[in-house]
């Protein structure tokens, strides 16, 4: 199939740290195992230690010398970020790529986090922010890259300003869209702050086009005793090449944003093929939802605000 055949190359990570969140399935565990067959040392931060066992084993069918470490962290509790980020402070080797991975998709019905936050716009975007938060220090003295994973459908919808966590009326497409952009404007955010304030990391965005992974299949914890239609559809396509991607293929854009020395910060990286649902990964115009700077500012704010935590002055 010709979508097997895009690929690309990925410079020597020896000697760098990298930490993909969601990185024990799907695409993010595509992800971990190219940066570890290309020399890197990856941080798999999980929220279920047996799928976490089990993507060390797939990594090192692939790489026996692959060097990984576990360490438990759920983004939906901010306790548990807190934890995670205190366990790699303490030991404060510096990480070099961070890969803003995981996520959750479009429960039928409300869910909150621990926190009482929208389970999407909390998993997705503000656990992510907190995670930068906590690991800001390791990130300036590995001069990292953040590549932050957003989505096709962060070209629709808005953020519900008035209505952040769907207190009011949930639609769990519109919520997961909302999570997305958010994700991206701080992003982007994160990199004109890091200029500015002379951190020294840079921040990109990637979206992996369509391709089957878990985030529609059956998840009984979300409420989803099934498999979508729309996850058994895009499977059915993927098998046949036909307009969507595979896993391995939607690993790329992140890939490339995170490693290449031609992708560039404050930038955007997706397939390039029909509907950018796949296709070899080339630098995206910004989506609409993601080009104002006031926006961004305002999320960046209003996040600092509900996670508890502030990014320092300088």
């Amino acid at each position: 199939m010709a979508s097997e055949r895009t690929d690309i190359s990925i410079p020597s990570l020896d000697g760098r740290r990298a930490v993909v969140t969601g990185g024990s399935d799907g695409i993010g565990l595509r992800i971990a195992t190219r940066l570890a067959a290309a020399g890197a040392a990856v941080v798999l931060p999980v929220r279920n230690t047996a799928k976490g066992e089990a993507a060390v084993s797939s990594i090192r069918a692939v790489t026996p010398t692959a060097e990984i470490e576990l360490l438990p962290l759920d983004l939906s509790s901010l306790d548990s970020v807190a934890a995670f980020g205190d366990a790699m402070r303490q030991d404060g080797r510096p990480i070099h790529i961070l890969i803003n991975n995981a996520g959750v998709m479009t429960p039928p019905s409300r869910q909150i986090t621990a926190d009482g936050f929208e389970l999407q716009f909390g998993t997705n975007h503000l656990g992510h922010v907190a995670l930068v938060v906590d690991l800001l220090p390791l990130l300036r003295a590995g001069s990292a890259r953040v590549t932050s994973q957003i989505s096709i459908a962060a070209n629709q919808g808005s953020i519900n300003w008035d209505d952040l966590q769907g207190e009011q009326s949930y639609h769990g497409m519109r919520a997961y869209s909302q999570s997305k952009i958010a994700l991206g404007l701080f992003g982007l955010e994160l990199d004109r702050r890091s200029r500015a304030r002379g951190w020294g990391i840079v921040s990109n965005l990637a979206h992996p086009g369509v391709a089957p992974t878990s985030l529609l299949s059956a998840r009984s914890e979300l409420g989803r005793s099934g498999d979508t239609r729309q996850v058994r559809v895009i499977r059915w396509l993927s098998a046949r090449g036909v307009l969507v991607g595979t896993p391995e293929t939607a690993a790329l854009p992140a890939l490339l944003a995170a490693t290449s020395p031609t992708a560039l910060p404050g930038r955007m990286y997706g397939p390039s093929g029909f509907g950018h649902a796949a296709g070899a990964p080339a630098e995206q115009t910004l989506y609409s939802r993601l080009r104002s700077e006031d926006e961004a500012s305002r999320i960046w704010s209003v996040s600092e605000e509900l996670v508890g935590l502030r990014f320092p002055a300088a």
